[in-house]
């Protein structure tokens, strides 16, 4: 009886720990909890579903024609010009849109053509920019880079300044599930002071930190 009396012990225990991060996970709408970042990648350029903003630079690949690929800066108006095609809109494309719209105008010069687009230095359009607002060195709107992560934000901004609230800082992030903006907490003092990794937060495009100042 006493052995079936610890193990009853044991499980309730084990059912309470999974309640307690099963709410962490999910959290409330009003100040929910995110994940730790599982890892940090190398990868610097945007992701695989980057939007290509004003003033990016592209390069442009057309494969065994290479007279017909270009480095460009994408115009305030938000289009390019290459050779053979003027003014292709590329502002609200991803990489791959635009590849493939420049393969079909290519198609009527050239049979079957093969383009590729890579953005070599971007800017992004609004919504795909992580805003770090608050008390902080230097408050600034970010590219965003795939893999991003609060901890890269907070480098590019110069981290906190002297009199920042970090530990009650927290994120807005649009849910397009529900339509609706959601806040989540973030420990900015844990990570950036102690070290602490599990403070370390992915990053979506559109995110804003917003850093309160110590009241004291």
């Amino acid at each position: 009886m006493r052995g079936s009396g610890r193990i009853s012990k044991l499980m309730l225990g084990a059912g309470m720990a999974a309640l307690s991060l099963s709410g962490c996970a999910s959290g409330p709408s009003g100040g929910g909890q995110l994940p730790p970042a599982a890892f940090v990648s190398m990868q610097e350029g945007p992701g695989e579903d980057y939007i290509i903003g004003p003033l990016d630079q592209l390069t442009i690949f057309v494969w065994r024609n290479p007279e017909l690929g270009a480095k460009v800066q994408v115009r305030p108006d938000g289009r390019i010009t290459t050779p053979l095609i003027a003014d292709m809109p590329a502002v609200g494309k991803t990489p791959a849109m635009l590849a493939q719209d420049l393969k079909i105008q290519l198609g009527e010069y050239i049979k079957d053509p093969l383009v590729s687009v890579i953005v070599d230095n971007f800017s992004g359009t609004y919504s795909q920019q992580i805003r770090v607002v608050g008390a902080t060195e230097k408050p600034a709107s970010l590219p965003y880079r795939a893999n991003m992560t609060l901890l890269d934000a907070m480098i590019a901004v110069g981290g906190l300044s002297e009199f920042a609230a970090g530990n009650r800082a927290r994120l807005v992030r649009f849910d397009k599930a529900t339509g609706k903006q959601r806040e989540y907490q973030l420990k900015i003092s844990r990570l950036l002071k102690q070290g602490d990794a599990s403070a370390n937060v992915r990053l979506e495009p559109g995110d804003v930190i917003i850093i309160p100042e110590s009241a004291f």
